[in-house]
């Protein structure tokens, strides 16, 4: 099966420091990628290099074939990205936001409608579908950026923790959510839960400092022990379990 996404050699720098380096790998439809690393690993910077808004210092980043850098409309309009922070216009009401979004993406009228009540739907935001978003809590600030990447229905999701600042109940309703997706979709997650990447994901890739040292099974990762700080510090290190 053709990969969706298409990771080939992908490197940041900023000067003589080196984000990500080499980074290769690729997601079939079908798949659901847990993306795992210690903080400041390169996993921000590698997605947000996917996600055509910030440009690699080397190597490419493809989306259901398109290149993001040298066709990058035709990829985003595959593409569903929740960044970290889920940055939105705060004044407007989550209704607006999300009507602000999908005409972007060239929706109008009943077709426009029907995608906003959708992904409200899926999201359990329409009990605050009036409020400005500045008003909200972390938690439905974050489905409200969760909300805008599903607007289109995309082949490809890149979501950056998206269960941060959810209650476990909500973090149980976006993982079921994730679930039902997953088959149509090929999908990346950010998440330092190792509980998550085990519930939803089919993958675990890990990387650190900036170089991916990790792809395997869900599974055999939880084998190395439940706490991921002490199984970070044992793949990156050498340390003794």
């Amino acid at each position: 099966m053709a990969a969706l996404i298409e990771i080939e050699g992908l490197t940041k720098r900023f000067g003589a420091f080196t984000a990500v380096e080499g980074v290769s790998f690729s997601v079939s439809k079908g798949e659901v990628v847990g993306f795992l690393g210690p903080n400041g690993a390169g996993k921000s910077t590698t997605m947000r290099m996917l996600a055509g808004f910030m440009a690699p210092s080397a190597g490419t980043a493809r989306i259901c074939g398109f290149d993001v850098q040298e066709q990058s409309v035709a990829a985003r309009r595959n593409l569903g990205f929740l960044p970290e922070g889920a940055p939105t216009y705060p004044e407007m009401t989550v209704s607006g936001f999300l009507g602000f979004c999908g005409r972007v993406r060239g929706f109008r009228g009943a077709e426009l409608a029907t995608r906003i009540a959708r992904a409200m739907e899926r999201t359990e935001l329409q009990g605050v579908r009036l409020q400005p978003i500045e008003t909200l809590s972390k938690g439905f600030k974050r489905r409200v950026g969760l909300a805008q990447a599903l607007l289109h229905d995309p082949a490809v999701l890149v979501l950056d923790e998206p269960t941060d600042g959810l209650d476990p109940n909500q973090k149980h309703e976006v993982r079921t959510l994730i679930q039902e997706m997953a088959p149509e979709k090929a999908i990346i997650i950010s998440t330092h839960i190792l509980e998550e990447v085990e519930a939803v994901c089919t993958r675990a890739i890990i990387i650190a400092r900036g170089r991916l040292i990790v792809d395997k099974p869900p599974r055999e990762l939880a084998a190395e022990g439940p706490d991921l700080e002490a199984v970070f510090r044992r793949l990156t290190t050498g340390e003794a379990a």
